[in-house]
């Protein structure tokens, strides 16, 4: 019959033919749902994936495959999935699109416990993945496959590793707890990313719970060109709404257990106030849609998505509020639940300091005039490689203080200049510097010269590496034969003196405000509110300190800010009130009386 072959076609041509036949037109998330199967070992629910149970993730595993899009970025919470979407991705280039692909986790070690529990059981899993995978000539951090693809399973904590390798599909997962670049080395997402460069058509997954705001997946997230947030119809008035934590709600009822209010926890609707409840979600998530919140430019290169617990569907309502209770009194749990469960950075909102609030303290005052209730001036200099920073603030009574002069400098030379000028207020009344502390972190040997030549008005400090137990301590340069030996060093507790500043800068303007003159920079304003506070552990316990919100922000002016605060603390700035005060008048004794003449004044005595 017409159309049957006579002869039988050779097993090479068929396997031949069988190489040039195109791959399958699917989505990543198509072929998840077609192809995926989650194994007991890994998985709670075991069987083929199902986009319907996660449906927010099949927007972010599509995304990989937007021509225009180069990056993906994925902020999240836990328990959203994030780790089996990456899987996913995974699973089709290795199926779809053969290429040199690689995987980063934090640490060596941990990139051998994934690819033993996660990786090598999900291709055994998959038929059609299993086909490929070619397990004996495969490492554990080292995957081989009969399609000419390998993948290549490295620790962040290996930069070597990270710098032998193109590589066209670059996936960093929980990017968040890599470890910070040294001067020896570069950073590890900078390393990885040199490999994709001969790759045109390169794709880059990077995905992380974040931690603080200069963290790399919130500073990636604020780069990116687009990004977009998960939006939900509201079962109630069908309108679109993004769920947010404080619209979970509780009652606050005299008597009842953290646990007893949050089992009552229910989600309210920011449009028509109606409540939902965890039976809703799974209906709300199906109909759910990304929708982009931030565009920063027409390009869409790097497109990053921001999740949080509320869209869990592995999480009810009550759960999240019974966290947030235990936690709140807690900085270390408070912290794991801002970044855990709400995808946020931590920051101390007690303390946080930007430019804005800065802008918001100046005065009418201009420039170099001194405010009228100012009693005295001290200045502040750090010290740079080929400049100076100085200070000089006005202070008053109960530490009110205002930046009357700041500026940049090349040398010595001219921070005494500034620091000997006398300065006026509206009156005509002189003031000068009646204390500067100068930087010897940088330059000691200069410094302490420069300070045994103005040791009138000028003092070395330094900054302690530990917590002290008061604000500043006097001690005494030991160094024999050296410049400055025996001269005093001022010893100052930095995360103190921050403290105090981010507080008083929160003070409206006026008695015990921080404040800066009117003509006061942004480059200022920028500098003196370069850090933040966060939780770090040290020693085996989690301690407060404040740290540069991004890698290299100068933070001269803060500096010279708690130096100047310094130097007031050492003139008496916190009993400057008292100056002038009455003192109460002391009771005129009685004169002592001799006895005898007691008695003969007093002769009726007995």
């Amino acid at each position: 019959m017409k159309g049957i072959r006579k002869f039988a076609c050779p097993e090479y041509i068929r396997k031949s033919l069988a190489y040039l036949k195109p791959p399958e037109d699917l989505s990543v998330s198509e072929w998840a749902e077609k192809y995926r199967m989650l194994d007991s070992k890994t998985s709670a629910m075991p069987g083929p994936w199902r986009n319907w149970k996660t449906p927010y993730l099949a927007g972010i595993m599509d995304e990989v495959l937007n021509y225009e899009t180069e990056e993906v970025i994925f902020c999240k919470c836990t328990q959203v999935g994030g780790s089996e979407a990456m899987l996913n991705i995974l699973g089709y280039v290795i199926q779809q699109d053969p290429s040199p692909t690689m995987v980063v986790y934090p640490t060596e070690q941990l990139a051998q416990s994934i690819s033993t529990n996660r990786l090598v059981p999900m291709l055994k899993a998959s038929p059609s993945l299993s086909a490929l995978y070619m397990e004996f000539q495969s490492q554990k951090l080292e995957l081989q496959f009969s399609n000419n693809m390998y993948l290549s399973i490295e620790g962040s904590n290996s930069p070597s590793a990270l710098a032998s390798k193109a590589i066209k599909y670059l996936m960093l997962d929980e990017v968040d707890k890599y470890p910070a670049n040294t001067r020896k080395e570069a950073d590890p997402i900078a390393l990885a990313r040199e490999r994709t460069k001969t790759f045109a058509n390169r794709k880059i997954f990077m995905t992380s719970t974040p931690t603080i705001r200069s963290g790399h997946i919130w500073q990636a997230m604020e780069d990116a060109d687009i990004i977009k947030h998960y939006f939900v119809p509201c079962p109630h008035c069908g309108e679109m709404i993004e769920l947010t934590f404080n619209n979970l709600q509780w009652p606050d009822k005299a008597g009842m257990t953290a646990s007893e209010r949050a089992d009552m926890a229910v989600y309210v609707c920011q449009e028509c106030g109606s409540v939902i409840r965890d039976h809703d979600k799974d209906r709300m998530l199906r109909n759910g849609e990304w929708r982009t919140v931030q565009e920063n430019t027409k390009w869409k290169k790097k497109v990053a998505f921001w999740i949080n617990t509320l869209y869990s569907p592995f999480v009810r309502f009550s759960e999240i509020a019974f966290e947030f209770m235990t936690s709140k009194d807690d900085p270390e749990r408070l912290q794991n639940f801002k970044n855990s469960w709400l995808a946020e950075p931590w920051e101390d909102t007690a303390t946080h300091m930007d430019e804005d609030m800065v802008m918001d303290r100046q005065t009418d005052v201009p420039e170099y005039i001194v405010p009228d209730w100012a009693k005295m001036l001290t200045g502040g200099v750090d010290v740079q490689g080929n400049c100076m920073y100085y200070d000089i603030r006005a202070w008053g009574d109960y530490i009110t203080s205002q930046s009357i002069s700041h500026g940049q400098v090349s040398g010595f030379a001219d921070i005494e200049r500034v620091m000997n000028l006398t300065y006026r207020n509206a009156a005509g009344d002189p003031f000068v510097v009646q204390l500067c502390l100068v930087d010897s972190g940088y330059n000691a040997d200069d410094t302490y010269d420069f300070c045994i030549s103005n040791m009138d008005w000028a003092m070395p400090v330094k900054g302690s590496s530990t917590q002290m137990t008061s604000h500043y301590k006097i001690s005494t340069v030991n160094r024999p034969g050296k410049v400055g030996n025996g001269i005093q060093l001022i010893m100052t507790d930095g995360d103190k003196y921050k403290d105090m500043i981010a507080s008083r800068m929160h003070k409206p303007n006026g008695v015990g405000a921080w404040m800066v003159h009117a003509d006061c920079d942004r480059e200022y304003a920028r500098q003196v509110t370069a850090e933040h506070k966060i939780n770090i552990r040290s020693g085996g316990k989690v301690i407060q300190h404040w740290v540069p919100k991004t890698e290299h922000a100068d933070n001269h002016y803060l500096d010279c800010n708690v130096y100047a605060l310094a130097a007031a603390d050492i003139m008496g700035v916190r009993t400057l009130h008292l100056d002038g005060q009455d003192r109460p008048k002391e009771e005129k004794k009685q004169e002592q009386v001799p006895e005898e003449a007691w008695i003969r004044t007093n002769e009726e005595w007995f």
